[in-house]
């Protein structure tokens, strides 16, 4: 067995990066929720608002709009993967951040559409419904701006938990691309008719200048680096083989890998195969990068993971990221619990076999429902019998008990009262989930019940 020296300072210090990050997406975050407030206030908005007449309402639709394009921006940014948000928050807090962003910049955006409608028919003493037919028809970019909503309000819909379970994943997320074209339609009536937008010149070219940004972000970080970055590293597809009863594994060769990510990251990928090549799919690196290769392992679940199964060698591999932070640099103990579940199982090799560790100070627990399912057996054998890996697999049903995480076969046992039984020098220890969001939660709940700190637990979300 292979023993490793981990000096202190190799893991206490590599939080730093990240809080930098962090602190930088927040002040970006505050920063520009400020001055819209400011300019709603230098536009008077305090002022009319207090007359409690028809143009309380107008006000209020229109910081209603400024809130919602706020927001709207946001989502953009959220959906460029701008680094500094990438790695500021991680893809699980920019996960929960798109949903909860996403549902309010609608909701602002209705807010706003009904003050206003009721405020300009108050003022004219007209009825709303003709109101609002003279807004589309008779405003420039108001009809643009009409089939925009639209368009948010179809993306809104099918992004609800029921519609979403209920969509394939590709169907989905050619959907969700509506959005950038729902938000491009609304903008030009704000810029050319709305009162915050063009009561000054400082106002004009703020918001010019923050919807270039946002232009940009997606032209930049979703399509030019990407195209750029495969180039560069020409990776493609080397060997195809089955991992488990179910899954695949498919290795890749390129220039200059070793670079490009870190064990524990994800790549939205795109085989370039023939027909349906352009729909990215998340897939975590399952072995540690080298310099000529990267390796993917996944569990069938749908149409772009069976895909993999019939890529062959030679096929042209077009990658977007890396994403996520459950990486090493958020590591700051000595010792690794890894508790993973059916494909989640494979980033956790992935950091084990990048991660310093001594024997028997890493233990993995790794949960299947069927045996014979289970992905990345040869390489977990590998590390028990050269660095002195502890491997515990809980296979079967779900236990009916208190602790559905695990199995049946361990019923009697509660979650937190088994973590401890297994690593009970809990301080020592940093945690690393991965697994169906369920399932995750509910260990997530039993190891803070056994003592875990919360910054000792580490989780990847890919669920929007």
């Amino acid at each position: 067995m292979a023993t490793i020296a981990i000096r202190p300072g190799d893991i206490s210090t590599r939080t730093s990066r990240p809080d930098v990050w962090r602190a930088g997406a927040v002040v970006l975050i505050w920063m520009s929720s400020l001055l819209v407030i400011a300019l709603w206030v230098s536009g008077g908005g305090v002022v009319l608002v207090l007359g409690f007449d028809a143009q309380t309402l107008t006000t209020l639709g229109r910081l209603c709009g400024l809130v919602s394009a706020n927001l709207l921006l946001y989502q953009v940014l959220l959906m460029a993967r701008v680094p500094l948000f990438e790695r500021g928050f991680g893809r699980e807090a920019i996960t929960r951040m798109h949903r909860f962003v996403g549902f309010w910049s609608f909701w602002m955006l209705v807010a706003h559409i009904v003050l206003l409608v009721a405020g300009y028919a108050a003022a004219a003493e007209i009825n709303p419904f003709a109101q609002l037919w003279g807004f589309v028809w008779d405003y420039p970019g108001m009809l643009l701006a009409a089939a925009g909503s639209l368009l948010i309000l179809l993306v809104v819909i099918t992004s609800v938990r029921r519609a979403r379970r209920r969509l394939r994943y590709e169907s989905w997320h050619l959907l969700h691309l509506y959005a950038y074209l729902g938000v491009g339609l609304a903008l030009p009536h704000q810029l050319w008719t709305g009162a915050d937008f063009l009561s000054s010149p400082p106002a004009t070219a703020y918001w010019w200048t923050l919807w270039a940004i946002a232009a940009a972000s997606v032209l930049c970080f979703r399509i030019a680096i990407p195209v750029l970055r495969s180039w560069q590293h020409a990776i493609r597809v080397t060997e195809v083989e089955a991992d488990g009863a179910r899954g695949v594994t498919v290795r890749m060769s390129g220039r200059g890998l070793d670079r490009i990510a870190q064990a524990g990251q994800f790549f939205v990928w795109r085989f370039v195969d023939g027909p349906g090549w352009t729909r990215g799919h998340p897939f975590s690196l399952s072995s540690a990068p080298t310099a000529e290769g990267l390796t993917i392992s996944a569990r069938f679940a749908g149409d772009g993971s069976r895909r993999l199964a019939t890529l062959r060698p030679g096929t042209r591999v077009l990658l977007e990221g890396p994403y996520g932070h459950m990486t090493g640099d958020v590591r700051t103990r000595s010792k690794l619990l890894m508790i993973g579940a059916g494909a989640g199982v494979a980033p956790l090799v992935a950091l084990l076999q990048a991660e310093p560790w001594d024997a028997d100070d890493a233990t993995l627990l790794t949960r299947d429902t069927i045996p014979a399912d289970a992905l990345r057996q040869a390489e977990i054998s590998d590390l028990v019998a050269r660095r002195g890996l502890r491997h515990l697999s809980l296979p079967g049903p779900r236990s009916p008990g208190g602790s559905a995480w695990l199995p049946a076969t361990h019923r009697d046992w509660r979650g937190h009262d088994f973590i401890r039984h297994l690593v009970p020098d809990i301080a020592e220890y940093d945690t690393y989930v991965c697994g169906p969001d369920p399932w995750m939660a509910a260990v997530t709940r039993d190891l803070r019940a056994a003592g875990f700190s919360p910054t000792l637990i580490h989780t990847e979300s890919f669920t929007i």
